[in-house]
C-alpha cells in the first residue's frame, strides 16, 4: 500500500513537477484564436522592461552648400517596468486516495500515484490557461482586467499616454461598402505604425454578431457573385480558419468563463501583424528553487500537510501580455 513517504522522491520536486505541467497531454493544448500574434520569452525578473521611443520624424529643409545643417533632436526613448502578474492556484490531494492505492498488473504505485497528481495538476492548469486568454484578449483591447471583468490591473493607453482608436463599420446598412470600412481602419494602423515594423498580414478578432454582420454584408456577398468559387465561400463556414476582406482575415472569437465575457459580440479589433506588437514574458515563480531563474509558462510545488493528512499542490504563471503599440490596434464597431 502506497503511503505518503512517496512524495519525498525526486519524482515529485519542483523540477519534476514543473515539467509535467508544462508537457500537457494530447489534446489539452489546442492554441487560441489570438494566441500564434504573442511572441512569448521568458525573463528573469518579475517586471518586462517596454522601451517607448517618443521620437517624430521631420523633414529635412534645403539648406546651401556649407551651411549648417538643420539639428537632429536627442533620442527620447525610456524604458518603463511593467510588473508580471502573478496567477497562483491551488489543489490538494488527501491521504485516503494516496494510500489506498495499492501495486497493480505492471502498474506500480509511483506510476498511479504520478498519475492521479498529474490529473490535478493539469485541472489547475487549464484555470490558468483560460486567465492567460482573458489577458491576451484584453491587451488587444488595451485593458487587461481582473477575473472580475472590470478591475483593470494594467490600462496601456494611460501607460503609454495614448488613445484608443476606432473606425465605425456601418455594417447594419445594407449599402456600406465593407472593404472601404476595413481598408479606412488599415490606414489608420498603419499611420500609428509609422515606420516601427513591416506589416505581413492583417487579423481581425470578432464578436459573434460582428462576424456575422460583416462576412453576410450585402456588399461582400455581391463581391463575389461572379465568381465561380461564390458557393463555396458564401456557404462553408470560415470563422475559425478565417474569411477575408480587403486581405485582412476574419476570425470568430467567443470566449466566456462563468459571467465574464471576453469579447463584445458587436465588436471587433483589427490587428497589424507586426513583429514584437504582442508579446507575453513569463516571469520566474516565487519559489527558493526558481528565483533569478528563467521563466517558463507554469510551475508546479508540494507540500505536505500537517500531520500527515495528504499534500497541497500549488500550480501558478507569472505572465505578462501586452501590446506594445496600442494605436495600431484599430477597435471596429458594429454600427
Amino acid at each position: 500500500m502506497a503511503g505518503l513517504d512517496v512524495f519525498e522522491g525526486d519524482a515529485f520536486g519542483v523540477s519534476t513537477l514543473t515539467v509535467s505541467i508544462n508537457e500537457a497531454p494530447e489534446g489539452q493544448n489546442v492554441p487560441g484564436v489570438v494566441d500564434d500574434l504573442f511572441q512569448e520569452e521568458g525573463i528573469t525578473t518579475t517586471a518586462a522592461w517596454i522601451e517607448k521611443d517618443g521620437d517624430s520624424l521631420a523633414l529635412v529643409p534645403a539648406a546651401k552648400r556649407g551651411e549648417p545643417g538643420d539639428v537632429t533632436g536627442k533620442s527620447k526613448r525610456t524604458a518603463m517596468p511593467v510588473s508580471t502578474i502573478h496567477l497562483p492556484t491551488t489543489g490538494g490531494i488527501n491521504a485516503d486516495e494516496i494510500q489506498g492505492i495499492r501495486a497493480f498488473g505492471s502498474e506500480t504505485e509511483l506510476q498511479s500515484i504520478t498519475a492521479k497528481v498529474t490529473t490535478q495538476l493539469m485541472k489547475m492548469r487549464k484555470r490558468i490557461e483560460a486567465t492567460s486568454a482573458f489577458h491576451r484578449i484584453s491587451a488587444i483591447k488595451g485593458q487587461i482586467l481582473d477575473a472580475d471583468g472590470s478591475t483593470v490591473l494594467l490600462n496601456l493607453f494611460t501607460l503609454f499616454g495614448v488613445t484608443q482608436q476606432t473606425q465605425a463599420m456601418a455594417l447594419t446598412t445594407s449599402t456600406t461598402k465593407v472593404k472601404d470600412k476595413f481598408v479606412a481602419a488599415k490606414r489608420k494602423a498603419e499611420d500609428a505604425l509609422g515606420d516601427s515594423g513591416i506589416i505581413t498580414g492583417w487579423r481581425c478578432v470578432c464578436g459573434r454578431n460582428f462576424y456575422d454582420a460583416a462576412t453576410g454584408h450585402a456588399t461582400v456577398e455581391a463581391a463575389y457573385l461572379n465568381w465561380s468559387m461564390a458557393p463555396e465561400i458564401i456557404l462553408s463556414d470560415h470563422r475559425k480558419r478565417g474569411f477575408k476582406i480587403a486581405d485582412v482575415e476574419l476570425v470568430e472569437y467567443y470566449g466566456k468563463v462563468g459571467a465574464i465575457e471576453f469579447l463584445n459580440t458587436d465588436e471587433a479589433y483589427l490587428i497589424p501583424i507586426v513583429d514584437e506588437l504582442l508579446i507575453t514574458r513569463f516571469a520566474p515563480a516565487d519559489y527558493i528553487e526558481t528565483v533569478n531563474t528563467m521563466g517558463v509558462p507554469f510551475y508546479a510545488k508540494q507540500e505536505l500537510r500537517k500531520f500527515g493528512k495528504g499534500v497541497d499542490l500549488e500550480a501558478q504563471s507569472n505572465p505578462i501580455s501586452l501590446c506594445t503599440r496600442p494605436r495600431s490596434i484599430i477597435k471596429l464597431t458594429k454600427v
